[in-house]
């Protein structure tokens, strides 16, 4: 005979299988809508200097500082269901060996380095937002009445700061060749796998149109002579004394 907690453990068993399938039919549905994400990434000023690149850092090295323009449109990729969008931008390169006057790319020498991000929450989520008490009751108030926020995933960065400096563990990274940057993304939904963005169409889901730089590459270490100036410019002023 069925005493309180059998039936109890029925019930709880009953509610958890009905939230399952839920839970699997609203994943399932993102499947049906849409995505169609573009972005461009330029780069506008790019320096190789020498010295520590963070405050906890033992050891100078030379890191680059990559300043960047991008416009993207990320508004596909906000539905119901999201929660919020990872964005981030990655400078990509291949370290090369250098054998007498020739260069050859090493073996597993791929790069990549985060050097921006940033977090884009739908209206929604607004709350989870680490955020300061003034400036999150700003962004509820500009959310309000709203459930899907597409006009948060455009994006329009103009000579955009690095948030992060490259380096690379042999502490050398100056004149490297072949850099791209690279636009990615991650959406997070309420309820559902984590996604990236793919490299080629998935049903309705598309593939990133650009979100690829030219390539470019790093300059050569800039150097600051002891009197504060560049080194290349005090070599110019030795010359023209040498001349008088």
């Amino acid at each position: 005979m069925h005493n309180a907690v059998t039936r109890l453990q029925n019930v709880f068993g009953f509610f958890t299988t009905v939230a399952f399938v839920v839970a699997a039919i609203i994943a399932a549905a993102d499947f049906s809508m849409p995505r169609t994400p573009s972005a461009a990434i330029s780069t506008t000023n790019v320096q190789v200097v020498k010295g520590r690149p963070h405050y906890y850092s033992s050891k100078k090295e030379e890191y680059a500082i990559i300043k960047f323009s991008l416009d993207a449109d990320l508004s596909s990729l906000f539905t119901w269901n999201t929660k919020q969008v990872f964005v981030y931008v990655t400078a990509d390169w291949t370290t090369t060996s250098k054998t007498g006057k020739t260069a050859t790319a090493s073996t597993n020498q791929t790069n990549s380095a985060v050097i921006w991000d940033a977090i884009i929450t739908n209206p929604s989520a607004d709350h989870l937002t680490n955020l300061g008490p003034i400036a999150l009751k700003k962004l509820v108030r500009s959310a309000e009445g709203k459930s899907i926020a597409p006009s948060r995933g455009i994006l329009s960065l103009k000579n955009q700061k690095p948030k992060y400096q490259i380096t690379h563990p042999t502490g050398k990274i100056a004149e490297a060749d072949d850099v791209t940057l690279r636009v990615h993304y991650n959406v997070q939904p309420w309820v559902g796998p984590l996604t990236w963005n793919q490299d080629r169409d998935f049903g309705l889901w598309k593939s990133m149109a650009k979100g690829i730089s030219d390539r470019f590459r790093l300059p050569a270490l800039k150097v600051k002579s002891a009197g504060g100036g560049s080194e290349k410019a005090s070599s110019g002023k030795a010359k023209k004394a040498g001349k008088a």
